[in-house]
């Protein structure tokens, strides 16, 4: 069993709040002040040297709060930093977790006319006020961000799109190559909604004033999350239209066009995102060659693309699956370090 950490961390953490223009008047109706933890390394305040920026982005169903916490058997994200600075793998840096769960479970880190515009929240508002608040080192080349999961995926994207906020991105087991992992869960989530006469606003009055979320529940709920990030339409409850019919499960080829344009391994194909990527200090990638939700096969594409339009990169794949791989952390921090220090 892995090891414990029992040290507290050696630095601080603050709270701040953004009061966002890109969150408000979202469809779901969740607040658009929203907060960051943000991690200040040993020493920082008796100090007068800036650092480095990283942005943590967590998984469906996840927070950045989640990653200051407590975990059996684990680490947190401050204690895993700590640890990797004693060890000599890495130097010091101020690390901003941001809170960016919404009312549909999760988030893709992108704009959307019904999640809100989380893309332009994370690069336009936070990370303005946190240079604003703290010594960091001014300049895209000593930022980076990373997640796993959904975090992984907002992570490639926002170096795909985003290179002039980001030096460098680490992207974790990141949802890619939408026709296997997302087509497959269309079935199961129209059957469910079936339960509700199809409707989700029925479904999500049931999520909300219910005591527990099924297995079930949790999946079909991501499947919403995902419409309403990839293909929204305002006008429906929650923002949510579906890119298959509610009868044969048929797909509806525009919406799903809709969704495939923000596939990682279709977007790879634009010269906007080549240049982006190209542009990077730093492009790390990797991914469980036994993932549960497929995503390896989507990794080992668009690394072949990046391999083939010469665009440098770190890709490793190893022996596990989608689920509690936070271990792999000790390889994207210092290797993000070392691009943006």
């Amino acid at each position: 069993m892995p090891q414990h950490n029992f040290k507290l961390p050696r630095g601080r953490i603050d709270y701040l709040e953004v009061d966002s223009t890109a969150l408000k008047n979202n469809v779901l109706g969740d607040p658009s002040k929203r907060s960051i933890a943000v991690y200040l390394p040993e020493g920082y305040d008796e100090s007068d040297k800036d650092y480095p920026l990283l942005v943590d982005i967590v998984g469906f169903t996840g927070s950045g709060f989640g990653h200051v916490g407590w975990k059996a058997f684990g680490e947190s994200v401050p204690q895993r930093i700590d640890r990797l600075v004693e060890e000599g793998r890495m130097g010091q840096v101020i690390v901003a977790l941001p809170d960016c769960f919404t009312s549909l479970g999760g988030n893709q880190y992108i704009n959307s006319m019904a999640m809100g515009g989380w893309a332009d929240f994370l690069t336009l508002e936070m990370v303005p006020v946190i240079e604003d608040t703290y010594r960091v080192k001014k300049g895209r080349d000593h930022r980076g961000i990373f997640g796993k999961s959904s975090g992984g995926y907002g992570a490639m994207v926002h170096g795909m799109l985003y290179s002039q906020t980001w030096g460098a991105i680490a992207c974790h087991s990141g949802d890619m190559d939408f026709e296997l992992c997302y087509r497959g869960d269309m079935a199961d989530t129209v059957t469910h909604l079936a339960n509700y006469d199809g409707g989700v606003k029925e479904f999500m009055d049931k999520i909300q004033s219910g005591k527990k979320l099924s297995g079930t529940d949790m999946h079909t709920l991501m499947i919403l999350a995902m419409a309403a990030t990839y293909d929204p339409d305002p006008a429906q409850p929650f923002g949510v239209r579906l890119p298959v019919t509610s009868d044969t499960c048929e797909l509806i080829e525009d919406r799903w066009q809709n969704w495939l344009a923000w596939d990682p391994v279709t977007m790879i194909d634009r010269q906007e995102v080549q240049d982006n990527l190209g542009s990077l200090r730093g492009l790390y990638i990797d991914c469980g060659a036994r993932d549960q939700y497929k995503l390896v096969y989507g990794a080992r594409q668009l690394v072949k693309r990046l391999a083939g339009l010469d665009i440098n990169h770190h890709y490793e794949e190893f022996p596990d699956n989608h689920s509690n791989v936070d271990y792999r952390m000790d390889i994207s921090l210092p290797y993000l370090y070392e691009a943006i220090e």
